[in-house]
């Protein structure tokens, strides 16, 4: 669903040839790809998901022919400790895509993520920071209402919380990092069917939280009913969306 946003960045940031890139949270590995298109070569970090982490590297062996991994791309559980001992050869470019604004306590973890990154990359290397966009441009936004709802009911789960106009410029200046310019993309979520968007929806994440207060069933439940708005006639569920990323330097 954020494949334009990838495209976006990369455009931006010329990523091809000579691009070291960083990617943290780097998920099952589509950015990755994408900039490996572009001949970039890429790390990538994914600490919360083994499964992701694993799907990552069967992409990029499935891109390589299946015979072994590229030898300029490196996936890893944990920030690389062996970086670079001159500047010169440190990353060029570092991303974090996971989107912040709508979990609490994001903030905090991807400020510390960074400040930890920023040393690996060179002296003004930009860094890629993602968010949801105004909440009256994301549809989605009504349906992960449902989820902070049913969340609420258990007090000992992870809250959701609003995202604010300034999280991104907080999070670079709180990381040590000077922001530099941003933009919004369109990334509108789209699937074939009511299914489809309820297992998409799901698979985030951010409804973990509504399913241990309640159940699975009464998260079904309410969650489809809150896409019914955003069914076409011919089945489809589609929901505009506006994310907006930010781009800082490192010191």
């Amino acid at each position: 669903m954020l494949v334009p946003l990838y495209e976006a960045v990369h455009e931006r940031l010329d990523v091809g040839p000579g691009t070291r890139l960083l990617s943290l949270g780097c998920g099952s590995g589509l950015a990755l790809l994408m900039a490996a298109s572009r001949g970039a070569a890429l790390t990538g970090v994914e600490s919360s998901s083994p499964a992701r982490l694993a799907l990552a590297r069967e992409r990029l062996l499935r891109e390589n022919g299946g015979a072994r991994a590229r030898a300029d791309v490196r996936l890893v559980d944990r920030l690389p400790t062996d970086g670079p001992a001159a500047r010169a050869s440190a990353y060029t470019v570092v991303t974090a895509f996971e989107p912040i604004g709508r979990v609490a306590g994001d903030t905090e973890a991807l400020t510390a993520l960074l400040a930890a990154a920023a040393p690996l990359a060179r002296r003004g290397a930009p860094v890629v920071l993602v968010g949801w966009g105004p909440p009256e441009r994301c549809a989605t936004t009504a349906v992960l209402r449902v989820a902070a709802r049913l969340a609420d009911q258990d007090r000992g789960t992870v809250r959701l919380r609003p995202g604010l106009r300034d999280d991104l410029e907080d999070v670079a200046r709180r990381a040590g990092l000077r922001p530099d310019g941003s933009g919004r993309v369109a990334c509108p979520f789209g699937y074939a069917d009511l299914d489809s968007a309820l297992r998409g929806l799901l698979s985030t994440g951010l409804f973990d939280a509504a399913v241990t207060a309640t159940d699975q069933a009464q998260v079904d439940k309410e969650v489809s009913e809150a896409l019914q708005p955003y069914r076409r006639s011919d089945g489809t569920v589609w929901m505009p969306n506006v994310f907006q990323y930010l781009i800082a330097r490192t010191p």
